[in-house]
């Protein structure tokens, strides 16, 4: 018989029946066998001394945290993204004759950045005449970023930098604290329920 005339053969995979029930001819997992081949592996998680000493936490172990990129691996995506991004610029200056290069980033750029999405995130940005669109969870995790991003930076900025921090920090959250106590004023008057937790002191 020719390759083109063979005849094929459709098999039926599928583990349960239309009910629901197991199909007494279906295949084991294999997913469930390597489950039980791992599991043994799994179980001799390193010592905590180990694990204490690599850094890892509670509950983590070698098998959960991947391995990071090689040294070698870093450098050729830095040089790859850093060679797209001056074609970008390129193609975007060509695009739009006189226009200058994008300043490279800083860390004031990066302060400032969290600082506007805090301050839109909480209606900062809202034109006049318009109804106001908060988020105050967003806000309140981007502030918490900028608060985590200055405890990792402690005593490795400079005066001026952790000035910005300071000073974005500070008009972040009395920003918070003045749009959460008006929006819970403005419920609490438009809905008084005594004895319901209240943001407002």
């Amino acid at each position: 018989m020719s390759e083109q005339n063979k005849p094929f053969v459709i098999t039926d995979r599928r583990k349960f029946t239309m009910d629901g029930e197991l199909r007494p001819d279906a295949e084991p997992s294999p997913e469930k066998e390597s489950r039980v081949v791992a599991e043994p592996v799994a179980a001799a998680a390193p010592p905590p001394e180990a694990v204490a000493a690599e850094g890892l936490t509670d509950g983590e172990s070698d098998a959960e945290m991947p391995a990071g990129p090689t040294a070698e691996q870093s450098q050729q995506a830095h040089a790859a993204y850093q060679t797209t991004s001056d074609r970008l610029d390129t193609a975007i200056r060509a695009a739009n004759p006189g226009m200058e290069h994008p300043p490279a980033m800083s860390f004031d750029q990066l302060i400032q950045s969290f600082y506007m999405t805090s301050i839109m995130q909480l209606g900062g940005s809202t034109a006049e005449g318009q109804q106001p669109q908060i988020d105050l969870m967003g806000a309140r995790q981007s502030i918490d970023m900028l608060a985590v991003l200055a405890e990792k930076t402690k005593g490795n900025l400079t005066l001026d930098e952790s000035r910005l921090l300071d000073s974005a920090l500070f008009e972040l959250r009395m920003a918070f604290l003045e749009v959460t106590q008006a929006l819970a004023r403005s419920a609490a008057a438009k809905n008084p329920a005594p004895g319901r937790p209240s943001i407002v002191r």
